[in-house]
């Protein structure tokens, strides 16, 4: 065969993605340097990679082979052989690639308060893009209590069953939950429920109004329990909430930790016109991550002030942790609404205190219960 005929047959014959599936590593015991890595393979090659069960990397087919190459341990040499005999790239720049590859992923072991969803340039994807076999995240609901006195509005499921959920989404290939709520923290079983995420190998994240943060003792044990971000809901016109933030020494406490900690604040017409002061009154308690949203589309002109704010404030910017909080956040001022990152459904799934699972919060329709229902009658019943 000619080298043209050869060019015209991987021409007609596109390089096969490698085989979908779950692929763990664990370093050996007594590894100098101790790590684990969990890489979900999609049909399309697209992959997902968890360094330390404590970030996410989204990653693009290239990519993605690269990262089952070192889960497989497999040596530079082998590994650029591998892939220049399936792409049309020499062994050298193959090995090149590798290399480089692998000494990104090497340096997230090293960077602290890194984001659970890294923002570093690896040869990614776009988000929620391609045919997904599962969603990146589960967003659980515990509660819709704001405090333990509160009365029930909704039935809530028991440990043991929270624990089962867990279970089945990490069967199922999500690899990152975020207990929410009401407040999830009334629950007492929290610190249970983030030991047995972590024991499975899953990403945790928590969205509180943060005043139990202020029990250094009780934040001790989400952190031991494995906790690797938080996001505090500011509520304005609470002025306890502020008085945790000021007065406390946890901003500084998590970034020793590595806990990735942010704060949200939902831009209201009540709100609007105090925006400013809000903003410069969070960057004085210490807070480094900010998720912004705004309640109608007429407060656009105060979003977008406000994200100019918060860069100048030097702070850094989320918008989708645990998801945006209104159709209006700093991501969609860019792009046409149309075109925005669809991850309700796809990206991410909510769970209800009593099981049932929606697209998103607040979504009308049920696409099962996550304790009841077979995983795949609840992933195939989502139209999103």
């Amino acid at each position: 065969m000619s080298a043209l005929q050869r060019f015209i047959e991987r021409w007609r014959n596109p390089t096969k993605p490698l085989e979908p599936g779950i692929y763990p590593y664990k370093t050996p015991p007594g590894s100098p340097r101790p790590y684990r890595l969990y890489l979900r393979l999609e049909a399309d090659g697209a992959g997902l990679l968890l360094i330390n069960a404590a970030t996410v990397l989204h990653l693009n087919p290239t990519a993605a082979e690269y990262a089952y190459y070192l889960v497989h341990s497999a040596p530079a040499e082998e590994a650029a052989q591998r892939v220049a005999a399936r792409y049309r790239v020499s062994r050298e720049q193959a090995q090149s690639d590798y290399l480089r590859f692998v000494e990104t992923v090497e340096s997230l072991l090293d960077v602290p308060d890194l984001g659970p969803v890294s923002s570093l340039e690896l040869d990614r994807r776009p988000p929620y893009s391609g045919s997904l076999s599962a969603p990146y995240r589960l967003d659980c609901a515990l509660t819709y209590r704001d405090s333990a006195d509160d009365p029930l509005p909704k039935p809530e499921l028991s440990t043991h069953e929270w624990r089962t959920i867990l279970d089945k989404a990490w069967e199922a290939g999500i690899p990152h939950a975020i207990f929410t709520g009401g407040e999830p923290t009334v629950r007492p079983d929290l610190v249970d429920l983030l030991n047995h995420a972590e024991t499975l190998g899953m990403v945790t994240g928590l969205v509180t109004d943060g005043l139990r943060l202020a029990d250094s003792a009780y934040l001790d044990e989400l952190l031991q329990a494995g906790l690797d971000h938080a996001m505090i809901v500011l509520q304005p016109q609470r002025e306890e909430i502020w008085d945790s933030l000021a007065g406390l020494s946890y901003w500084t406490s998590a970034l020793e930790a590595d806990l990735h900690l942010g704060a949200h604040l939902t831009i209201t017409a009540d709100n609007a016109s105090q925006t400013p002061a809000l903003l410069d009154r969070l960057a004085a308690t210490g807070v480094h991550a900010l998720s912004l949203s705004a309640s109608h589309a007429s407060l656009a002109p105060t979003l977008q002030s406000a994200r100019e704010q918060v860069a100048h404030l030097g702070l850094t910017l989320l918008w989708d942790l645990p998801v945006p909080y209104s159709s209006l956040n700093p991501v969609v001022l860019e792009i046409d609404p149309e075109e925005a990152p669809p991850g309700a459904g796809r990206g991410w799934l909510h769970v209800e205190p009593d099981g049932d699972v929606l697209p998103e919060q607040g979504a009308d329709y049920v696409l099962g219960n996550f304790l009841h229902d077979p995983w795949g009658t609840i992933w195939n019943s989502n139209s999103l």
